[in-house]
């Protein structure tokens, strides 16, 4: 069974994370989403609610897709579970550099990792976790960006 790793904050997913997701299914077996807990980052939400969101919004993919925690480096994690593939969704060119040298930097850190690249479709090539939060801090209607259940935490969130 290929299993590959999808690592990221996911503050929260978003319907491009999704998109990566199934694409990722369509070369792999199985995707584990490897949720970061990334002190340095300020994020919305806690990791454990991130955790539970991403399995609410990929509980279709039924034996699929795992969901897991994660803390300190990404290729540390990947050894002691005996993981060497790491899915990444890309965007923009900006995208591919910062995403380059993370994989280069991975595989120099682990040289059995190695990172597959997928691009998003275009209709959310523009979108990240960063423009959904802003976009419902300001009430606006997200539903095509994120699943049902991120839009209510995303409401709830915001309307405190």
């Amino acid at each position: 069974m290929k299993t590959c790793i999808y690592p990221g904050t996911f503050d929260p997913i978003t319907n491009g994370h999704i998109d990566v997701v199934k694409r990722g299914l369509q070369v792999f077996d199985k995707v584990v989403l490897a949720v970061a807990d990334n002190y340095e980052k300020k994020s919305s939400f806690s990791t454990e609610e991130r955790v539970s969101m991403a399995k609410e919004a990929l509980k279709n993919f039924k034996g699929k897709v795992e969901v897991v925690s994660f803390n300190g480096l990404l290729v540390n994690f990947m050894k002691k579970n005996n993981y060497s593939i790491i899915l990444r969704g890309l965007r923009a060119m900006s995208d591919f550099e910062s995403e380059l040298q993370l994989a280069l930097a991975n595989k120099k850190l682990s040289p059995n990792i190695d990172t597959f690249f997928v691009m998003t479709d275009v209709k959310y090539f523009y979108l990240s976790s960063s423009l959904v939060k802003e976009f419902a801090s300001l009430n606006a209607d997200i539903n095509d960006f994120v699943p049902k259940n991120i839009e209510k935490a995303l409401k709830k969130h915001f309307c405190r």
